[in-house]
């Protein structure tokens, strides 16, 4: 069992209990998934940088990315409906815990001048994004086999109603939010 799973049910499920008054152990908000999106605009000139993304993000989640595609054609991003824009994983149970704690403890420190996480980025229904301006800050990504730098959101999608649940589990679980 992951760590990160461990801590969960030892310690963030009590303090939980305790913080928002929770009368059963079902009402304690949970990660449900993580996705990680990594937009590739300008595949529409050169197929080659989308494979280069999708074999990227398979090094970063273990996982073999699905290939998004543009819902609409945009003239002024000399878009067409259809075609390849970007890739997509989404992480559940243990790949996604063993992510979140790759995540916390090696990439985000190696982020130049990091200084914690911004707690803005909630949408409002407990789930929060997070954008990464480089691939760069995880380990499994060489340095003379990039392409191109690219940035990519990671999404953590969760069962909590409201956005101050949803903030007091994830810092629980260790992500190292900016104090306001």
């Amino acid at each position: 069992m992951s760590h990160l799973k461990e801590k969960f049910e030892k310690e963030v499920i009590p303090n939980l209990m305790k913080k928002h008054k929770y009368r059963s152990v079902m009402e304690i908000p949970r990660l449900e998934k993580i996705v990680i999106n990594m937009g590739v605009g300008d595949a529409t000139q050169n197929s080659k940088l989308l494979d280069a993304a999708v074999e990227e993000l398979r090094l970063i989640s273990g996982l073999k990315p699905i290939i998004t595609y543009s819902k609409k054609s945009i003239s002024g991003f000399k878009l067409r409906k259809g075609a390849p824009i970007g890739c997509k994983v989404t992480l559940r149970g243990k790949r996604m815990y063993t992510f979140l704690e790759k995540l916390i403890r090696i990439s985000l420190p190696r982020s130049r001048d990091f200084r914690g996480l911004s707690t803005k980025s909630f949408d409002g229904r407990g789930n929060y994004t997070l954008g990464i301006k480089e691939q760069l800050i995880f380990t499994e990504i060489e340095y003379d086999n990039i392409v191109k730098i690219r940035g990519m959101d990671i999404i953590f999608v969760t069962t909590a109603k409201t956005d101050e649940e949803a903030l007091s589990l994830l810092s629980e679980l260790g992500l190292p939010f900016r104090k306001q």
